[in-house]
């Protein structure tokens, strides 16, 4: 058996032979030998990192395995025998059965209860500091009580009913002058374009090629237990059953899927196909091309700064506020805010409420049931049921299997980021998933779940590499980039 095994990436000349014999393998199956039973494996291209530039990024893409499509008579149902069953035979008698047995009835005496009366405390008495500002009285805040205290009230020793006055002595302003720029100094440019001239030019649109034509194989029909589907490992998705900090991208699992054999009528090659080669000369066209006689070049000129005399109110002290008993006089300077804040005593709430006590429990009286009887009929066997077999030939039908001509490969593809994607392209993008039929989300420049999700079943569809936005992709969707 020839098997792909993965190395280190300091092994490059092991490396490259384990590549050959394992194209040499598929080669054998495309061909239709099956003297070697292969087991294709999932081929690893990413041991070494790619050769890139600053700016490109790359992405691990699992390119899935190729097939080879092949048809065959397949016996989809083997020769067997179809069973007619005779029913058994009945005579029917009567006899007693007991539907409901001896059983007693319990009946239920509810509980007596009595009624009390409680006073409960629903609110307990207190003190409230209280803010009013008009006609509006709210809790007053941490901050306010601690203004009242700075201004040298005892809070603790304060009377309930006792109220105070906020009272505010405004900034002070004056006025001065400055001079701001409103227009700093430039230059004005002139352009002069530049010069041409119309002259003739042939150019060569399409080299000269050959076209290759296909010469068709010749095959042979020959029945034989064949391969239809090798042992194969495949890369599928996967969860996690802990989570962690290094984890990062999709999570693959390398699963082995058994090979299969069928009986199968196959087609096997007599004469390779060939090809011929047929030669197509180049085509030219001529175009008129503008040719530059004197490039283009610009005139400066230097524009002074403007600047405009402005005149500024300017702070030179803030504000100040302090707090006053209700009945003390402030200073000439000082205005009331409106704030005032009392200490108000409220009385603790009481609710009435009635209580059922238990004085007698529930209890139960039992009372016999008798049992109930019925006549039923019942079926005794007089023969047993038989059977009758009938020969079924067999059937077939021509199926069509696969067989894997090239493994899944894990490779380096150069995929969009953040650093090389715009809003525009991702509209782009998500427009041409939905003129596919892949359905994107909302066509909104962000590259979403829904987006990504899109772009995998459209990489699938078409058999290409899968595991980001790959700029192959976005050749087959015609979206165009800078880097296409």
């Amino acid at each position: 058996m020839i098997e792909a095994t993965l190395l280190q990436p300091n092994q490059t000349v092991e490396l490259l032979i384990v590549r050959k014999l394992t194209l040499l393998l598929l080669g054998f199956l495309a061909s239709g030998v099956t003297a070697l039973p292969a087991t294709a494996q999932q081929i690893d291209n990413t041991l070494i990192l790619p050769d890139a530039q600053p700016g490109e990024c790359y992405a691990k893409v699992i390119t899935p395995p190729q097939f080879e499509i092949t048809s065959e008579e397949v016996v989809i149902q083997e020769a067997a025998e179809r069973i007619e069953t005779i029913e058994a035979e009945y005579n029917e008698v009567e006899t007693t059965l007991v539907i409901v047995e001896a059983s007693e009835a319990l009946v239920v005496e509810e509980a007596v209860f009595s009624t009390e009366a409680e006073q409960v405390e629903i609110r307990p008495a207190e003190k409230l500091w209280t803010s009013t500002i008009g006609n509006v009285a709210i809790p007053a805040s941490p901050d306010a009580l601690a203004q009242i205290a700075s201004s040298g009230v005892e809070l603790d020793s304060v009377a309930a009913d006792s109220c105070f006055t906020e009272y505010v002595v405004e900034a002070q302003y004056e006025t001065r002058t400055e001079q701001v720029l409103v227009r700093e100094a430039s230059e004005t440019i002139t352009v002069v374009p530049a010069q041409f001239e119309t002259v003739q030019e042939r150019m060569e649109v399409k080299q000269a090629s050959t076209e290759v034509v296909d010469v068709p194989a010749v095959y042979r029909t020959e029945t034989e237990s064949v391969l239809v589907e090798p042992s194969r490992n495949v890369w599928q998705h996967c969860g996690l059953v802990e989570r962690t900090d290094t984890t990062a991208g999709e999570i693959m699992c390398l699963v082995k899927v058994p090979e299969r054999f069928e009986t199968l009528t196959k087609t096997v090659l007599d004469q390779p196909a060939t090809t011929k080669t047929i030669s197509i000369p180049a085509v030219y066209r001529t175009f008129e091309v503008q040719r530059m006689v004197e490039p283009a070049r610009e005139v400066r000129e230097d524009v002074p700064a403007e600047y405009q005399t402005v005149s500024k109110r300017v702070k030179v002290a803030d504000p100040v506020f302090f707090w006053l008993a209700k009945d003390a006089e402030a200073q000439e300077n000082a205005k009331p805010t409106g704030r005032v804040i009392c200490l108000e005593e409220q009385p603790a709430e009481f609710v009435a409420i009635e209580r059922q006590v238990l004085e007698t429990p529930a209890t139960t009286v039992a009372s016999a049931v008798p049992p109930t009887y019925e006549t039923v009929v019942v079926a005794e066997l007089v023969s047993p049921a038989s059977e009758r077999r009938i020969a079924i030939p067999a059937r077939t039908r021509t199926v069509t299997s696969r067989v894997e001509t090239a493994s899944g490969q894990l490779e380096w593809r150069q995929v969009l980021c953040e650093t090389n994607m715009t809003p525009d392209l991702v509209v782009s993008i998500q427009q041409a998933l939905r003129r596919e039929g892949f359905n994107p989300g909302p066509v909104d420049g962000i590259v979403g779940r829904t987006t990504l999700d899109a772009m995998e079943r459209f990489q699938s569809e078409n058999s290409l590499g899968r595991g980001g936005i790959t700029y192959e992709s976005l050749e087959l969707l015609k979206v165009q980039t800078a880097s296409l």
